[in-house]
């Protein structure tokens, strides 16, 4: 897929997802195949540009191009200026937050909040295509409730506007993530404009990813929450599109090291007392499915210091290869009584 200058390996892409999709996750993200990984959304107000979260969200040091930020916000003018300023820091792409649902991005207007109001919708994109020489892309929702769906309109604003690659998210805001992504609106919108689509919601495994593909039409996926804890998901995904096989679950070895180095790259982006923190739920999230990981969770949450945090990991994946080369993710209640009594040791 080709999106301005920039030919990316497949059409599989990262959601932004505020908390997650940090440098060093992007970053692995990208190593296990994705095609695009989208930052956190950015604020588009400039006092907030000083702040050290603003100031961590765009920071691309090292990042493998391309580098697609996401802006997020409720004016026209101030949003053309901040994508101007994120350009100026090395985003390649601006993306366009109008799909989170949260409650302090929609109490502002911003968000998926916007989608309410087509006009604003439209002088938004407007002013952000001319702002910028490089790409600019979308994000949406299906609309702002399941009676007044307007994806379709939003898409064709956007084409209008010069919007370059549109991302529809299968629910409306008042889904919030509930329910079912609904595929046949995106199929809709698919088939209503000629700028790529790319499919969002409820894609959990390279099956998932394959069935979208084919009810939607859409020309690629976005991987969100399947990917906590699980940045392989991307090249699990692209193996079996293109052979119809699955590959083997990883070696433990592999998932070890992983999460070691993802570890070590968070520590060292936040720094060692925020990194700490950061890094519990990512460590929630690769052991949630593993034998024992539920208790090895809450053991990590007790833990102080960076240094003690990785060895804690690295002991437990010690006692998780001795019960074999290959980690199948399992429920939870099919942890062994040996090995929980082995972890409690």
């Amino acid at each position: 897929m080709q999106l301005g200058a920039h030919i990316l390996r497949n059409a599989l892409f990262v959601a932004p997802m505020a908390g997650v999709t940090d440098r060093p996750f992007r970053k692995l993200c990208k190593r296990f195949g994705a095609g695009l990984a989208v930052s956190e959304m950015v604020s588009s107000k400039p006092e907030l540009r000083a702040t050290r979260k603003s100031r961590l969200r765009t920071d691309h040091a090292g990042e493998v191009d391309p580098i697609s930020v996401q802006i997020a916000g409720a004016d026209p003018a101030t949003m053309a200026d901040a994508a101007r300023y994120n350009a100026s820091l090395g985003a390649q792409i601006i993306d366009i937050n109008m799909g989170c649902p949260a409650k302090k991005v929609c109490n502002v207007a911003a968000g998926s909040a916007l989608l309410a109001n087509e006009t604003l919708v439209a002088s938004i994109l407007e002013a952000v295509v001319r702002a910028v020489e490089i790409p600019v892309t979308l994000k949406i929702r299906t609309g702002p409730d399941r009676s007044s769906r307007n994806a379709v309109r939003i898409a064709r604003l956007a084409e209008s506007a010069g919007v370059r690659l549109l991302t529809v998210h299968g629910r409306t805001r008042a889904c919030g993530f509930a329910g079912h992504a609904e595929y046949d609106t995106i199929a809709e919108v698919k088939a209503a404009v000629g700028i790529p689509v790319i499919a969002n919601g409820d894609i959990r495994s390279p099956e998932d990813a394959r069935s979208v593909l084919s009810r939607t039409g859409a020309d690629g996926v976005m991987i969100g929450r399947a990917a906590q804890g699980r940045p392989w998901i991307f090249r699990e995904i692209a193996y079996y599109l293109a052979t119809g096989r699955k590959l083997a679950p990883p070696l433990v070895a592999e998932i070890r090291a992983v999460l070691i180095e993802h570890l070590h790259a968070l520590h060292e982006f936040y720094g060692e007392e925020q990194g700490l923190r950061v890094a519990r739920k990512h460590i929630g999230w690769y052991l949630r499915e593993l034998p024992g990981g539920e208790a090895m969770r809450q053991e990590l949450n007790r833990i102080e210091t960076a240094p003690a945090q990785v060895a804690a990991v690295a002991a437990y994946f010690a006692l998780l290869a001795e019960s074999g080369e290959r980690v199948r993710h399992a429920d939870a209640g099919d942890t062994s009584s040996e090995f929980r009594e082995k972890l409690a040791a």
